[in-house]
């Protein structure tokens, strides 16, 4: 028995709302983090981890109003129906993917010494990914105004739309995994006169904080490209959770980056 879309919707809601308390904490903790422990060091960091919390409770907010409103007019027999409130729910969703997309390239510019043709191809495809989404909404309204999940006729660009920022994940988590990986081991001449490497164990920590961060990010990425591809109902549940499963991994990423850029200088 296929599930339905108002029920997907209402799953989708809690979750939504287990998660962004989830990051309301990390949030607070970040920012603590960053202000009384670091003095505020890096403010780009500071601005796009309030940016990006701005952006989840927006988008939040925008959910929470719908689902009251349903209440407020039960049966959910349109809960799942889009409206314009869920429109600009989606585009608030897209936007926080493209930060944490923009944030994971400020880290990997960093981690490579600042060097910009390292980052041309992730940020091009991540912006690439953004532009495809823009214009679905004034599709949908002309296609189908109440589709639940995007119509048949735009399928492919909704596909376009997440899976490049899809690819920016993997090929800036892969950039930056590889790159500590590398400044961890240190040639040396040993005691009997012979190059060798020296392992550096400080390179390890923040190496896997990455990929546990990033491999959250991008299974979600993926899990959505796959049920969009194949129109399934359950899309609905991440299209809501998955604006807060951004933040939440970005916020948890944020608090390696100056270990990370400290070692790098070092």
């Amino acid at each position: 028995m296929a599930v339905s879309t108002n029920v997907s919707a209402a799953v989708g809601t809690v979750c939504e709302a287990f998660l962004y308390g989830v990051y309301c904490v990390l949030f607070i903790a970040s920012i603590v983090i960053l202000v009384k422990r670091y003095r505020v060091t890096h403010r780009v960091i500071l601005v796009a981890n309030c940016l990006l919390f701005a952006t989840s409770t927006a988008h939040f907010a925008l959910v929470f109003n719908h689902f009251y409103i349903a209440l407020e007019n039960a049966p959910f027999s349109a809960f799942g129906d889009e409206t314009p409130e869920l429109m600009g729910a989606n585009l608030l969703s897209s936007f926080a993917d493209l930060l944490g997309d923009l944030i994971l390239l400020y880290r990997c510019w960093l981690v490579w010494g600042k060097n910009y043709y390292v980052i041309v191809l992730p940020l091009l495809t991540a912006l690439a990914g953004f532009g495809c989404i823009l214009p679905i909404p004034s599709l949908v309204l002309s296609i189908n105004p109440t589709s639940p999940v995007p119509p048949t006729e735009i399928v492919p660009l909704t596909i376009a739309g997440y899976a490049l920022p899809l690819c920016t994940n993997i090929m800036v988590t892969g950039l930056i995994a590889v790159r500590i990986w590398y400044i961890s081991r240190v040639p040396i001449i040993d005691e009997y006169g012979k190059p060798a490497i020296l392992k550096i164990a400080a390179g390890g920590r923040p190496m896997m904080l990455i990929i546990e961060s990033g491999a959250l990010y991008m299974i979600t990425q993926l899990i959505f490209v796959v049920l969009v591809a194949m129109q399934n109902s359950a899309e609905v549940v991440l299209s809501y959770a998955g604006t807060q499963i951004y933040g939440d991994c970005t916020d948890d990423s944020r608090k390696i980056l100056v270990p990370i850029t400290r070692y790098h200088r070092g």
